[in-house]
């Protein structure tokens, strides 16, 4: 195994060029950081936009255990001192983006809730990342879910986003809650559990990786390891005599991951007390790697320093392919959404009056459909009214029997309870018109029932269509659904009123000899009397020839017994009056006429009136609109971002 290395370190002093001492320490020198620049601003530029609240941007997160070594990868990345020390430094996620410039002086912007400072001391990083964690969390050792976002732009960057995750605790100290292990870990799996996330976990090379906390996190959510990069730190401190065992966890035989891993040996705290810049220290791990009997081979297979690191990240980002099918998948989505809402208002007050008027058209047709066949979006309305007609019918025909009980009843009783003033044998017809009134009179109030009922299906019909043609404008839709309340009671009262004028009609007791000899000749009364056609007139009116019972015939035909089978007749008449016209003028009055009132009132809506107001939107439906037309903007932008990057 030895000559296997040291062969590798031959190979590598034959490759001076790779990280010469001649480079300027610090500074990161790859062709491929050029070509993924684009691609970096790209993603910041999404950003910008808000692009993010749609769809999941490429970003890498940084998890890893306390003191696993996360602030010194993170510094030697970014060329800053980030806040370091005992028990939990970071207690808000930090979004550290880098901006490689050719040339200008070293620039850095915090930026947090309302917050934000740009500044150009790389010292003051420490204290103002700490003083905006205070401000979001509190002068103690909680946590919080808010992001710091800091952006830092120098020659001596590699161009890169990073996400800064609190590191990950088991036992709480003084002062933090008995959760603060599940609220760390929480937050930990809000950032990582993302599919577009990267996963970079810090692991220190001197303790057992398979109990590694920061990992198990990591295979949990990304079980493959399609997305989990590992990063073993500290490979200076680990034990002579198990540098097998590193190099066994690099190549995969612990723990495979299929971005695998890559060692860095950064700046510890004893460097940090010497004072030694981050760039010496950065050429310091450069000899490190170069002159190590077992990890050099690692450095020139890109597996090693953080030089490597920073190219593996920036070219782990190149998703621009994936991003595209994602934005166009959402925009999809979001424009199949609106379509669910209607076009709102105008803002322009001159527009809103030909725009009230469209729609007040729109509303009106569908209300005219509905008188005319009856039909609506989601039911024919005459399948609602024809049960209600059908009962009405039943309630006719089953009072035709109780009234020829009625009848028979009387004349078994005639000469006891009914027989006035008239001679024994002889019978009062006013007696039996008596009845035929009182019971037309019950009818009055099954009919005035039905023209109610009648009302209240119109009604919530038309206050559907109200409803769906006025969603959006409560104002507009509280002032129809009035107007239909309104008009369906001047109706009714209308309705009633007939209902009334009709019953007293009825109670007229009256037809046309020629109906009701047209219902004697096609009973069977004519045959039980003995009539022949001698007792039948006949008679011209205006050139029609009509047949009609003469004197003889009417008396054989007057007879008392004959009377329940002549009054059961005529009230057949009054059934297929009532039966008839009850429905028809229910119809007329509660569906026909209101439909063109309705739609002659909303017409009017525009003059003198309020149309800002009427127009005025409901505030959650125009709230989601917004918000869609928002994000459509927000798609459509990014759409055309990475078209003009392509």
């Amino acid at each position: 195994m030895d000559e296997e290395y040291q062969h590798s370190n031959h190979d590598l002093d034959e490759n001076e060029s790779f990280f010469s001492e001649a480079e300027s320490p610090g500074t990161f020198h790859n062709p491929f950081i050029e070509s993924v620049r684009p691609l970096i601003e790209l993603i910041d530029s999404l950003r910008l936009i808000g692009i993010d609240e749609d769809i999941g941007l490429p970003s890498i997160a940084v998890v890893g255990d306390q003191s696993s070594g996360k602030s010194s990868v993170l510094e030697a990345l970014s060329g800053i001192a980030l806040p370091r020390g005992s028990g939990i430094v970071t207690r808000c996620p930090l979004q550290l983006k880098l901006h490689k410039i050719k040339k200008g002086p070293w620039s850095g912007t915090i930026s947090y809730r309302d917050n934000k400072e740009t500044f150009q001391d790389p010292l003051k990083v420490d204290h103002l990342v700490r003083e905006a964690q205070n401000k979001l969390a509190g002068n103690t050792v909680e946590i919080c879910e808010d992001l710091i976002t800091l952006e830092i732009s120098s020659p001596d960057v590699c161009d890169l986003t990073l996400i800064d995750l609190p590191g990950i605790t088991r036992v709480p100290v003084h002062g933090q809650p008995e959760d603060i292990g599940k609220q760390i870990k929480a937050l930990i799996e809000k950032f990582i559990s993302k599919r577009e996330t990267i996963i970079l976990v810090v692991v220190p090379c001197n303790i057992d990786i398979a109990t590694t906390e920061a990992l198990r996190m990591a295979q949990d959510v990304d079980p493959e390891g399609h997305r989990t990069l590992a990063i073993l730190t500290k490979p200076d401190l680990i034990d002579r005599g198990a540098e097998a065992d590193v190099l066994n966890i690099v190549q995969g035989k612990v723990i495979p991951l299929s971005k695998g891993y890559i060692v860095v040996r950064c700046r510890g705290q004893s460097d940090i007390n010497n004072k030694i810049p981050l760039a010496k220290a950065m050429q310091t791990e450069i000899k490190f790697f170069r002159n190590h009997r077992y990890f050099s081979f690692l450095l020139n297979d890109g597996r090693a320093s953080t030089q490597c690191l920073a190219d593996k990240l920036t070219k782990e980002l190149k998703s621009l392919p994936y991003l595209t099918e994602q934005i166009q998948t959402r925009l999809l989505i979001v424009q199949r959404e609106l379509k669910n809402y209607e076009q709102g208002p105008p803002m322009e007050e001159e527009m809103m009056g030909p725009f009230l008027s469209k729609i007040t058209m729109k509303f009106s047709d569908s209300i005219n459909e509905l008188s005319r066949t009856g039909h609506s979006k989601h039911i024919n309305i005459y399948t609602l009214l024809r049960p209600v007609f059908k009962t009405w019918d039943m309630h006719l025909r089953e009072t035709q029997e109780t009234f020829a009980e009625k009848v028979k009843e009387m004349l078994e009783m005639y000469n006891e309870m009914h027989r006035c003033r008239e001679l024994l044998t002889f019978t009062d017809y006013c007696e039996f018109e008596r009845v035929i009134k009182e019971h037309v009179s019950d009818l009055q109030d099954p009919a005035t029932k039905l023209m109610k009922r009648v009302r209240e299906i119109v009604q919530n019909e038309f206050k559907v269509v109200c409803d769906s043609s006025f969603e959006q404008y409560p104002q507009l839709k509280y002032i129809v659904s009035n107007m239909i309340n309104d008009i369906q009671s001047k109706q009714e009262t209308k309705v009633e009123k007939r209902i009334k004028e009709f019953i007293h009609m009825e109670q007229l007791v009256f037809t046309q000899d020629k109906v009701l000899q047209q219902k004697l000749n096609d009973s069977d009364i004519p045959k039980k009397a003995g009539l022949d056609t001698s007792d039948v007139s006949h008679y011209e009116n205006g050139g029609d020839d009509y047949n009609i019972f003469n004197s003889k015939g009417c008396a054989l035909l007057d007879t008392r017994n004959l009377t329940p089978d002549k009054l059961a007749l005529y009230y057949e008449i009054v059934y297929q009056r009532l039966t008839d016209y009850v429905p028809m003028l229910v119809t007329l009055f509660m569906l026909k006429d209101p439909a063109k009132i309705l739609r002659h009132q909303t017409m009017e809506l525009r003059i003198e009136a309020d149309l800002v107001k009427l127009l005025s939107e409901d505030s959650e439906r125009g709230c989601k609109r917004a918000d869609l037309k928002q994000r459509l903007d927000r798609l459509m932008q990014a759409q055309d971002l990475i078209s003009s990057r392509l």
